[in-house]
């Protein structure tokens, strides 16, 4: 007994040697992905405020340049445009995502994989497709130009119209969460209550979504106030924030005060994303471990009017897809309709070239590539290592933080700090590499939730068993938690991949003539008048998005047989 007792304790420190030397690997990965997201979110945004308190020269000016802004009429009128088109838009999306996502999930309609295929089609086009589609719709040679009775769609109409066409798939994958989460039980009491169907709906249904409703609020505020696209195609002289920040930058190179309209359009946008996350800390469990899934029950008027409802937002959403891919094959509307492939030959044209398409092609695998491997594997060190909370609880603020940062403010903020002679890693300012970097830091935020979410699933037992086997962590990284995540593995880099295609605002600062993007291409094609061209650019953003999204189920698919057939009975 006693030679036992002295065989434990002599093999006691050697077991708290391996975990401490595991901990101190795990510390010490924390402390590499700290610095990266100092480096690429922390310091470039302290940049940004730096310079609108400054001077051409640098100086210090204090408040001067934000008195400059508020006392201009023109840059100040922008935020009240802001406000109105993103709370318009936003009640419009969220009106409209609610009905069909209650006809998706409460109703009996027939199709509901095609209308909801439909639906999510504008995810897949960069926000400056349906401002070109809505040129050729409603502009002042459009093809239903008469519809507006007179107004001008070059403003706020067609602004809106944009927006609701551009946000409207993200509010619905929101609600149709939230009311995919209802327990049978509430609404066979309320039957047995005598409760009207409209009564039900204002005491069970609301209320059980009334967070996904806020959460999707302030998702599609955040989006349009923040957009740049829609708004630089189609808002003629109707200035908001966005645009404002790339007029001062690109058209007057006043940097200083595109630092200042840079920083007033983030204060919303932060706004918005705490109130989001105070909301999203009161929600509590909809469903418990007795709770019975809602199944919903054929109703004719119900149904009958849903599919109607369905079916004209889904002929919306493809009319302004159709009409863009319409455009690119035109020789010249409205004069000569002959179809033709010239708007496809890039290099003629002003603004595009083949390049273009191709770097965004390099640049959103170099984005999925890497931006998958360093968010999941961030998102495991500060979910599975141990102690060091704090640090651990920066890291992760840090993580969420570009959530609340806009697309244009962040690439903003990357020219002051890597532009800058005294920042050592200035070298990568204009080249693909700076242009992957902000493009996984800008989409940083739901990719690191994702992974989180997925290893939250797995039992911290996992590791506690490895530790006490000697196996040393990255092994059961790589042999145990990739494969049990390969499905979030596999959504991150989708989403990474398809969000680089189509983002414009966080790389319209960037790029270099080597390094131009086919999102850009399509902005500057349309500024230099060659607008079905950049309906031709657009659309191939779109066939390739589409394209990857097939090949990403097929592959989602082939992978889950072989990795995921545990999950199965």
């Amino acid at each position: 007994m006693a030679n036992a007792v002295l065989a434990q304790s002599r093999a006691a420190p050697r077991v708290r040697a391996s975990l401490s030397r595991d901990d101190w690997i795990m510390r010490g990965a924390i402390g590499v992905m700290a610095v990266f997201l100092a480096i690429a979110v922390i310091l470039p945004l302290y940049s940004l405020l730096s310079k609108s308190f400054e001077d051409k020269e640098g100086h210090f000016l204090g408040m001067a340049n934000y008195v400059e802004y508020f006392s201009t009429p023109a840059l100040f009128y922008s935020i009240y445009n802001s406000l109105f088109i993103a709370i318009t838009s936003t009640i419009i999306t969220i009106g409209l995502a609610f009905v069909f996502a209650y006809a998706l999930t409460r109703s009996c309609i027939p199709g509901k994989a095609i209308f909801k295929g439909i639906a999510f089609i504008p995810i897949l086009a960069p926000s400056l497709l349906p401002a070109i589609s809505l040129v050729y719709l409603l502009g002042n040679q459009g093809m239903i130009k008469g519809l507006l009775m007179g107004e001008s769609v070059y403003g706020p109409i067609g602004i809106i119209i944009g927006e609701v066409f551009w946000t409207f798939p993200h509010a619905l994958i929101i609600i149709t969460t939230a009311l995919s989460l209802a327990d049978a039980r509430l609404y066979e009491a309320a039957v047995a209550l005598r409760a009207s169907k409209l009564r039900t709906f204002f005491t069970v249904t609301l209320p059980g979504v009334k967070y996904g409703l806020m959460s999707a609020c302030f998702v599609v505020f955040t989006l349009v106030i923040t957009d740049f696209g829609v708004p630089k195609v189609i808002g003629g002289q109707y200035n908001v924030l966005a645009v404002d920040v790339y007029k001062q930058v690109i058209g007057q190179q006043n940097f200083e005060m595109g630092a200042v309209v840079g920083m007033v359009l983030l204060m919303p946008a932060v706004i918005a994303f705490i109130a989001d996350r105070l909301i999203q800390r009161k929600q509590v469990a909809l469903l418990s471990a007795r709770a019975v899934p809602y199944e919903p029950k054929p109703n004719k008027w119900l149904d009958v009017s849903m599919l109607i409802f369905c079916g004209i937002v889904s002929i919306l959403i493809l009319t302004i897809l159709c009409v863009a891919a319409y455009a690119s094959f035109i020789q010249l509307w409205p004069y000569n309709l002959s179809f033709t492939l010239y708007n496809y030959n890039f290099e003629l044209r002003d603004g595009g070239s083949w390049t273009a398409y191709f770097n965004s092609l390099k640049m959103a695998g170099w984005t999925a590539l890497v931006g998958t491997a360093v968010i999941f594997s961030g998102a495991y060190l500060v979910e599975k290592s141990k102690g060091f909370e704090r640090f651990r609880g920066l890291v992760q603020f840090m993580a969420i933080l570009p959530l609340a940062v806009p697309g244009i403010v962040l690439g903003l903020a990357y020219i002051f700090f890597f532009n800058n002679p005294n920042n050592p890693l200035g070298f990568i300012y204009q080249t693909m590499t700076i242009l992957v970097i902000c493009t996984i830091v800008h989409f940083y935020t739901v990719s690191h939730l994702t992974a989180v979410t997925a290893l939250k699933q797995m039992d911290a037992e996992f590791e506690a068993v490895s530790s006490s086997l000697k196996v040393p962590f990255y092994k059961t990284f790589w042999r145990v938690t990739v494969p049990v995540c390969v499905p979030a593995i596999l959504d991150v880099s989708i989403y990474l991949f398809v969000n680089a295609m189509t983002t414009v605002s966080a790389v319209v600062f960037l790029y270099s003539a080597d390094t131009a993007l086919a999102s850009v291409a399509v902005l500057n094609m349309d500024d230099a008048g060659e607008v079905p061209s950049a309906a031709a650019m657009a659309m191939m953003i779109v066939y390739t998005s589409a394209g990857v999204r097939i090949l990403h189920a097929l592959l989602t698919r082939g992978i889950a047989r072989t990795t995921q057939a545990w999950r199965t009975r």
